[in-house]
């Protein structure tokens, strides 16, 4: 089988927009940071999952997408929302189950939908969201609205039979789709490699759909951006979807529950020091253009807006139990069954 191809090489940034996206990554590490604390405390009710570590993918990926354009994700899924503009606010009071939660405060973290930011939902089932984001790609083509959706998913989707028809179809029918895999190799618990008989999950099986093999460091932001920006390009240019492998590790177990004392050490702190977040800030050191006193200084800024804003958020009213009954049927309400 053909191997996968690199991506291009990076060109060169301006600095402050390199800073705008480590700012970008800093903001959603940090709410994802005090989820975590927020979680251990009772006050996240649910499962949680977090995407630590993997921030690069999310913010890199929607800086390419247009305010027409479209993202969907999975349960680990609170990056994509707020890479896409989703108030940091409203998506907390959805986590908390407060009033003003961007699902009415019911959804939880599984569930985060925004979609007058372009983000069509965070969606539980594993590969059930790949055919839906297909559709929305066909709707866009016949509206003619020139509307790219992008589909994130992790690498153990790829063995779901979802993923392989959707992604033949929107080839077949050269939709305006860019279908991403998130590899952070491991699916919940069990790493890809163990059930997969090639190297890439999502690369090396996009060949059969007659698509490139396109891998992409998914810890470099500016990267996942450029290939980004081709693959949006692409699809709205009318020349088809693009499947990209993002190569990532999620720094915590596989939800907030999970310690993940399945992987050694080892490995975990190597992939600490390929950080997304440490990455950049080297880079923008080494640069000149943000010394290690000002990147403290913002860690520590954002951090301190992450702690107010929960203990604003957990100071506000729970949901009417009334609400309950709202957004459930095309009248918004369960009346018209009884």
């Amino acid at each position: 089988m053909e191997a996968p191809e690199a991506a291009p090489p990076r060109p060169a940034h301006a600095a402050s927009d390199l800073r705008d996206l480590y700012e970008r990554m800093l903001r959603i590490r940090q709410f994802e940071t005090k989820l975590d604390v927020l979680y251990r405390q009772g006050r996240v009710r649910g499962p949680a999952h977090l995407g630590l570590g993997q921030e690069a993918i999310a913010v890199g990926v929607a800086a390419a997408l247009g305010p027409g354009d479209a993202s969907l994700g999975t349960y680990r899924g609170h990056a994509h929302a707020l890479a896409r503009g989703a108030s940091e606010e409203a998506v907390l009071r959805e986590l908390l189950g407060r009033v003003g939660g961007v699902c009415g405060g019911k959804g939880g973290s599984m569930h985060i939908t925004s979609v007058e930011h372009g983000y069509y939902g965070s969606y539980a089932i594993v590969g059930g969201h790949i055919p839906t984001a297909v559709g929305m790609a066909w709707a866009s083509r016949i509206r003619g609205d020139g509307g790219v959706t992008a589909c994130f998913f992790g690498d153990g989707t790829t063995n779901i039979g979802a993923f392989h028809e959707a992604v033949n179809l929107a080839a077949v029918w050269k939709l305006p789709a860019v279908f991403v895999c998130e590899n952070n190799h491991y699916m919940e618990y069990t790493p890809i490699g163990d059930v997969i008989p090639v190297e890439r999950p999502a690369a090396d099986r996009a060949p059969a759909y007659g698509l490139e093999p396109l891998v992409v460091d998914g810890n470099d932001v500016a990267a996942v951006r450029e290939v980004a920006r081709a693959a949006v390009e692409r699809a709205r240019r009318g020349d088809g979807p693009t499947l990209v492998e993002a190569t990532t590790y999620r720094l915590t177990g596989h939800s907030v529950a999970d310690g993940g004392a399945y992987r050694h050490p080892d490995e975990v702190s190597a992939a600490r020091a390929r950080d997304p977040l440490v990455r950049l800030a080297t880079d923008l050191a080494r640069s000149g253009e943000m010394t290690v006193d000002q990147s403290e200084a913002l860690v520590a800024r954002v951090k301190g807006e992450m702690d107010a804003l929960a203990a604003h958020v957990l100071a506000e009213p729970a949901p009417d139990a009334a609400a309950a009954w709202t957004g459930m049927w095309s009248d918004g309400s369960s009346t018209w069954r009884n």
